[in-house]
């Protein structure tokens, strides 16, 4: 019965899948050819265009991923497993800040304006966050499948993980919401200011993920989406004060955004509850926070060394974290190599160019 936020929820859907299926597409024509599916490449262009593209992906991970554990599967195989399993991890992540965030905060904002729910929609929220955290801690330990063996993620670091992320996010969520039940057209205004904001501060970082400049920008057009929700690293070095930045930026914008609640409300006793949630959303970040240092001080690789930095295999000898060997470079995922280099520093040979098919050959 309300046709407008039907309409809403739509486009997102579609805007979403639209921009991961497009994502998916170029990946594949930029993919070896000995890892690419054995179908027409019209075949592959119509699934993609039916928005069926994640979905073949997943299918394909399947048959190899079953046949990996049930028959005698050459290394070859399992790498080409491991290849379907970190581009469907990036795609995930996408779906997730493009298509599940955005409806997270649409039913957040449905439900505080109609001030009613439903069980399902109560447990659909709390489903919701989890995932949301969950498909950041399957993106970090794909990323971590490039390191080293002793580099794996223990499970108090992916709890840690887990938790500092949901913290953060939390909250994040609660504000625009918030701000949207006063001012539902401000936010049309608010995520497009911030996301061009977010989307130059990428650019300016240089990133370097897709192997065309068109490709680059649509990249960085997802980043900066996410970017409005969560942190997302991009780029090479040290990240320490580019996360001060960023996180700086979300909390006073945040503040701002709740504030400007309060300022706006009604003192009626409709939302009364609303007040001390949005009381603890703070700490909740706060403690997000502490919990990341918590993490980047103790759990990161960079931290986890012994006997000083491991050479990079791939490089013969530079100063960094260890990467695994791999005996077939061209049945490595480079697009999720080079976002393992940026997220824990890893050395690379001077000029290298992390690109996948026939131009990383």
């Amino acid at each position: 019965g309300q046709p407008g936020w039907a309409a809403l929820s739509l486009s997102l859907l579609a805007a979403a899948s639209a921009a991961a299926q497009a994502c998916s597409w170029l990946w594949l024509r930029s993919d070896p050819p000995a890892l690419r599916p054995a179908v027409p490449l019209a075949l592959l262009a119509a699934l993609h265009l039916l928005q069926l593209g994640f979905f073949f992906r997943c299918l394909r991970a399947l048959k190899v991923g079953w046949k990996v554990c049930w028959a005698k599967a050459e290394d070859d195989e399992q790498r080409h497993m491991a290849f379907l399993s970190h581009d469907i991890s990036m795609l995930r992540l996408f779906e997730t800040f493009l298509e599940n965030t955005p409806q997270l905060t649409l039913l957040l904002y449905v439900i505080l304006r109609t001030n009613k729910a439903e069980l399902s929609q109560g447990l659909g929220i709390v489903t919701a966050f989890l995932c949301v955290s969950w498909s950041l801690l399957d993106y970090h330990q794909s990323l971590r499948s490039f390191l080293q063996d002793k580099y794996e993620l223990s499970l108090g670091s992916s709890i840690i993980y887990f938790l500092w992320n949901l913290f953060l996010i939390c909250p994040r969520i609660l504000v625009v919401a918030l701000f949207a039940l006063l001012w539902p057209y401000g936010v049309a205004l608010h995520f497009p200011l911030v996301w061009v904001a977010m989307f130059l501060w990428v650019s300016l970082q240089g990133t370097d993920f897709m192997e065309s400049s068109g490709p680059e920008q649509l990249y960085r057009a997802v980043v900066a989406v996410i970017l409005y929700f969560s942190w997302f690293n991009v780029a090479q070095g040290r990240t320490l004060y580019r996360s001060i930045i960023y996180h700086g930026f979300i909390l006073v914008d945040s503040m701002l955004l709740a504030l400007a609640w309060l300022w706006g409300r009604a003192p009626s006793e409709e939302h009364s509850y609303l007040l001390p949630v949005l009381s603890a959303a703070l700490p909740c970040y706060l403690l997000g926070l502490g919990l990341r240092v918590t993490y980047y001080k103790w759990l990161h690789p960079n931290m986890q060394q012994e006997g000083g930095y491991d050479e990079v295999d791939a490089s013969g000898g530079s100063d960094g974290l260890g990467l695994r060997s791999f005996l077939e470079p061209d049945l490595v995922n480079r697009r999720m190599q080079w976002l393992a280099q940026t997220q824990f520093l890893l050395s690379q040979p001077a000029q290298q160019h992390f690109l996948n098919g026939a131009a990383a050959v």
